[in-house]
């Protein structure tokens, strides 16, 4: 039994944190001779990439720091679903999907920095089929509409970060599941969208300033 718990609440969360850790945009930024962290806005995720080295390989660095919160949440969704889920179970999924996401915004490989967390936490509400899935991918939409129509990834990120607990609540009622049988996950659901709202605390500031960079341009922070 220790030994389950063991690796249900140390190990497995460590091993995400590990995944999460790894820098996949100072990586791609390494391989082309630029050492991404003094460029831009010296932010490692995929939009200072996309800025600093074009688009296509701000997509790539999107999509692996998505695949590094959906793989380990994946993974331990199905062997933790094998018995059913309840309540330990979620917190023992719970708590790989944080390790995930703590791991990008607090990269040991970078002394303990990162990025904000935005692609790495699509990745895990990917992962967390079916409570999180369809919520997380209306929260996508969503970023995709705001970014589009506003030209700001942070305001997208920002108002889908807001939206998704709502978003989890809705699929929860359409799907006629009692909030207390999952309110783990909503107050995760909570919490991870105000982890993603702080990290965005001086996009904030520089879009009530009206200094925030829109899509497209190469200088200034993001």
């Amino acid at each position: 039994m220790m030994g389950a718990w063991w690796m249900l609440y140390v190990l497995w969360p460590l091993a995400a944190y590990a995944a999460g850790s790894t820098p996949f945009g100072v990586i791609i930024a390494a391989a082309r001779g630029i050492d991404l962290r003094a460029h831009g806005s010296g932010n490692v995720g995929a939009t200072n990439v996309a800025r600093v080295l074009g688009r296509r390989w701000g997509i790539l660095c999107f999509a692996l720091d998505v695949a590094k919160g959906l793989l380990p949440v994946l993974a331990a969704g199905v062997l933790l679903r094998r018995g059913g889920l309840a309540t330990a179970e979620q917190f023992a999924w719970l708590a790989v999907a944080l390790g995930a996401i703590l791991g990008h915004i607090f990269s040991f490989w970078l002394r303990f920095r990162g990025g904000k967390g935005v692609a790495t936490s699509l990745g895990v509400l990917l992962g967390f089929w079916p409570y999180f899935t369809l919520p997380g991918l209306a929260a996508f939409a969503l970023w995709i509409v705001v970014t589009g129509l506003s030209g700001y990834v942070s305001l997208g990120s920002i108002a889908a970060a807001a939206a998704f607990p709502v978003f989890f609540v809705a699929s929860c009622l359409l799907a006629a599941r009692p909030l207390a049988e999952v309110l783990p996950l909503l107050v995760f659901a909570v919490a991870m969208a105000g982890l993603v709202i702080l990290r965005h605390r001086t996009n904030i500031g520089r879009l009530l300033r009206g200094q925030e960079n829109r899509i497209g341009r190469k200088k200034g922070r993001g």
